[in-house]
């Protein structure tokens, strides 16, 4: 049997907000801990400051396993806004994930927040996801505003079954979606490789799914009744389409679980708003 049934591998952040409270964040964090509440035994694999990171992490320790390997810095992040009009700086960086990583799971989701991950690692994974947000990240300096980069095809791993991305990403990997589509010369050689289903999140507008092939779905997203913070909705999202599609889900219906998922984080404050699977599965029969 796998030794768990979800693993993230990215930074675990300390999430500085407008009101200078601290809270745990990245989609390593929030990706596993929707994962969990939907009954999976979950993982992450991350680096930083073994300390600070147990601080963050300790409300949800009964829930969640963690790897940290040490560094001078736990990632930090200072966040104002919210969704597209959302800015953030970089106050510190672990830096690079270079050891290499071993895991032993049904569902390896890549999750870097500021271009942390590697491309490769050791050991079985079932079903590989990816979310390459922090792969198309960048920063000049310390404490200095994140922007967007083209994102490499050398970046993406030499395996993935699912990449989900946010429609602010589409152009910085606009090749990607051209290969999914079964287009772009080179590019779509390089992701042909990869086989990978994508989802393109729009926050209220429809989520946009390329199936590999080249088939081309649009889903309505439901109008969210109350929205409190969607600090991690993406990553809520990703983990509960990439659970649905382990689980035997067709694209269309992991990718409803998913919006479902995210619209029962956005209606509450920070992780404790993280949805287990009967609020989810309620707010997806309330839509029926």
């Amino acid at each position: 049997m796998l030794h768990y049934d979800y693993t993230t591998v990215g930074h675990v952040t300390a999430d500085v907000l407008g009101d200078g409270s601290r809270r745990p964040g990245g989609g390593a964090f929030y990706s596993a801990l929707q994962a969990a509440r939907l009954g999976q035994r979950a993982l992450i694999i991350t680096q930083g400051v073994s300390s600070e990171i147990e601080i963050l992490l300790a409300p949800y320790r009964p829930e969640l396993e963690v790897e940290i390997h040490p560094a001078q810095h736990t990632t930090t992040l200072h966040t104002l806004g919210r969704s597209g009009a959302r800015t953030q700086r970089v106050l510190a960086w672990a830096g690079p994930i270079e050891h290499a990583v071993s895991v032993d799971t049904a569902i390896l989701h890549l999750a870097p927040v500021a271009r942390e991950t590697a491309a490769a690692w050791q050991g079985r994974a079932e079903f590989v996801g990816l979310t390459p947000q922090g792969l198309m990240r960048a920063w000049e300096a310390p404490d200095a505003e994140i922007t967007q980069r083209s994102l490499s095809p050398r970046q993406l791993p030499e395996r993935c079954d699912a990449i989900v991305i946010s429609k602010a990403e589409r152009e910085s990997c606009a090749w990607l979606i051209d290969a999914a589509n079964g287009d772009g010369g080179q590019a779509a050689g390089a992701a042909g490789t990869l086989g990978a289903l994508v989802a393109i999140t729009a926050a209220a507008d429809p989520t946009t799914l390329h199936i590999p092939g080249g088939e081309v779905l649009e889903l309505e997203v439901p109008r969210i009744e109350q929205f409190v913070d969607d600090i991690g909705a993406g990553d809520v999202f990703a983990a509960a389409f990439f659970v649905s599609l382990r689980e035997g889900r067709s694209p269309a219906e992991a990718a409803a679980f998913g919006n479902a998922a995210a619209a029962v984080r956005i209606g509450a404050a920070g992780p404790d708003a993280v949805g287990e699977r009967v609020a989810i599965e309620a707010h997806l029969r309330a839509l029926a």
